[in-house]
């Protein structure tokens, strides 16, 4: 979940009134956010058991708060308080509207086919008459960065630039040019620079290297301009100093340039809605008229409300709790959603929900739901069992295999899904024939190239792991292995498997011989004479992860099922295990 650090004293100045640590702790709890305190004083405090005003006095505290992914309104101090004050019921929710202006004071944004090489989209908007302080100022600044981080995915999605309107003159146009044919002064710098050099330039950069790449290999660099030719912004990269935004600073162009179009916008509705609160004209932003090379014209931002129909009953039935339509919609409001009232022919009761442009998270009526579980409190819901809800055979059958076999004296591990293409195969003197593991095509590490066919790699390994800890060392494992299937619509199918090792002195083999009777017994399977399709029984196998004439075949119903035996010293020695080794594992699901 993205973070949010915010200074405790100015955020209680926004919400009107301060808080204990337990006091603001419920609150975030309530509303569905986490908090932290994060400065040093404070740790010190809580560990020696402090009051609140002990050794705090020459130290501002900050709040890390964490907030959910989705919800981009609220990775600003602005947004978080006025989400809160509508929790409280101290504020109602904002009207945003965009200005009226007349076709003569539109400002102009004239986009060149070229940029559908790179980076194809731009969205502008612009804050008139705002005011800044240090504080604002800064958390103007910290938004965008948590926007690049989060929705933004890096400014490989989206790249946010603002600039001092007062500075520059439209109309502007957005460009791809060769990066020899783009000169500026990048922000922060005096002398001018082609972009070709800023790429070599901030590869020492520890904040701009990280998204060189982005752009660095194209044949054109997207590149926003004046009327006079001045460069705005090299995105996703840098701005130019001639535009750049001070605490003086009282119209603010935000232009957003973008590889998808959606998070753009929401980008770009995220920036104004949070920041018109200090404009002369609440929450009003002026538009920017954007011009495509096909002639397209698209007026933006759009702080449209839409509407989203709601059945009373859906909600009731997803929050667990019958609520009269009046506190439904009191609880909606608290979450920002005004919800009215509906009938339809049929009698049915729903809402019509308006969605303000603050909350992109809402996509589905399961999100409404949602809004109405927070508000209501999930403490509140109490706890029922669903009525639907049937326990799946294969798990009740896992479970009934993991009792009887801890009872036994074996301790249950679990391992990794994942592993090396190495420990699959090579490790366990097994050949891979091409038509049972999946692989993954771009694994991140080396240690997660497969996804396991056998849960013997695991166990070993955790066997490895613990070769110093006391012997005998008696563990089992209840988990799924995948196996292509070429049947399935994904390509592969998931096998429930049982498997045990047994590590010590001596092998053990008569201990594990006899965990497959005690497994056999507890699911109701007879030992059956070879050729009898009734019950099991075992032969002699030959597979090369256990000691030749030391392993058997479990047979089930004419199938084999699972083998067990002496685990090969060469596989004991590939996992650097010292000790003599027996090991079983069977499908679990041929008893289904």
């Amino acid at each position: 979940m993205p973070t949010v650090s915010v200074g405790r004293d100015r955020l209680f100045e926004a919400l009107g009134r301060t808080y204990t640590q337990e006091e603001f702790e419920e609150l975030c709890f309530k509303f569905g956010i986490e908090l932290d305190d994060t400065t040093e004083k404070a740790i010190i405090r809580k560990e020696k058991h402090l009051g609140e005003e002990e050794g705090l006095e020459d130290e501002e505290v900050i709040y890390k708060i964490e907030v959910p992914a989705n919800r981009y309104d609220l990775l600003c101090l602005e947004g978080l308080a006025q989400a809160l004050r509508i929790f409280n019921g101290l504020d109602p929710i904002p009207t945003y509207k965009v200005a009226g202006i007349n076709k003569e004071s539109f400002l102009e944004m004239h986009v060149k086919s070229e940029t559908s090489r790179i980076r194809p989209y731009v969205v502008c908007a612009v804050l008139r008459d705002v005011t800044f302080d240090e504080a604002r100022y800064n958390s103007f600044i910290d938004l965008q960065d948590r926007l690049h981080q989060n929705i933004c995915r890096r400014r490989t999605l989206v790249a946010i630039g603002t600039h001092d309107l007062d500075t520059i003159e439209g109309p502007f146009t957005y460009e791809a040019l060769p990066p020899s044919e783009i000169n500026f002064v990048p922000l922060k710098q005096t002398r001018k620079f082609a972009a070709n050099e800023l790429m070599e330039f901030y590869q020492s950069d520890q904040k701009l290297k990280k998204f060189l790449h982005i752009i660095e290999g194209s044949p054109v660099f997207p590149v926003i301009y004046d009327q006079n030719r001045t460069v705005l912004s090299l995105p996703p990269i840098i701005n130019g100093a001639h535009s750049a935004i001070t605490l003086k600073t009282k119209n603010v162009f935000i232009e957003c340039t973008a590889t998808d179009l959606t998070k753009a916008n929401i980008v770009l509705n995220t920036m104004v809605t949070m920041f018109s609160v200090y404009c002369k004209e609440k929450f009003q932003v002026e538009p920017v008229k954007v011009i495509y090379p096909d002639g397209k014209l698209y007026s933006c931002p759009d702080l449209s409300v839409y509407h989203m129909d709601v059945p009373l009953s859906y909600i009731t039935r997803i929050v667990g709790v019958s609520l009269p339509e009046k506190e439904v919609a009191s609880l909606l409001y608290r979450m920002q959603l005004e919800a009215k009232l509906s009938i339809s022919g049929d009698e049915t009761v729903n809402f019509t929900v308006s969605v303000p442009p603050t909350r992109s998270d809402i996509l589905h009526p399961c999100d409404v739901a949602e809004d109405v579980a927070i508000a209501y409190g999930y403490n509140e819901v109490p706890k029922t069992k669903p009525s639907s809800l049937k326990p799946c055979s294969l798990n009740q059958l896992s479970d009934l295999i993991r009792m009887e076999i801890a009872m036994v004296g074996f301790t249950e591990v679990l391992t990794w899904i994942l592993c090396s293409y190495k420990e699959n195969f090579t490790m366990l003197n097994r050949k891979d024939d091409k038509a049972t593991a999946v692989i993954n095509g771009n694994p991140r590490s080396a240690d997660f190239e497969v996804v396991r066919t056998s849960l013997m790699p695991g166990i070993l390994k955790t066997a490895a792991h613990n070769k110093d800890h006391p012997k005998p060392i008696k563990i089992f494992e209840v988990g799924d292995v995948v196996l292509l299937d070429e049947s399935k619509d994904v390509g592969a199918t998931n096998r429930r498997h049982f498997a045990a090792l047994y590590c010590g002195a001596n092998s053990g083999f008569e201990l594990i011989h006899g965990l497959v009777d005690r497994i056999m017994e507890v699911t109701g399977t007879p030992f059956v004479s070879p050729g009898d399709d009734v019950g099991y029984y075992i032969k002699s196998a030959d597979e090369p992860e256990f000691l030749p004439g030391r392993q058997a075949s479990i047979i089930y119903k004419g199938k084999q099922i699972g083998t067990f035996g002496i685990v090969h010293p060469e596989v004991l020695q590939n996992f650097d295990i010292p000790d003599p080794c027996s090991f079983v594992e069977l499908n679990m699901e041929i008893f289904l």
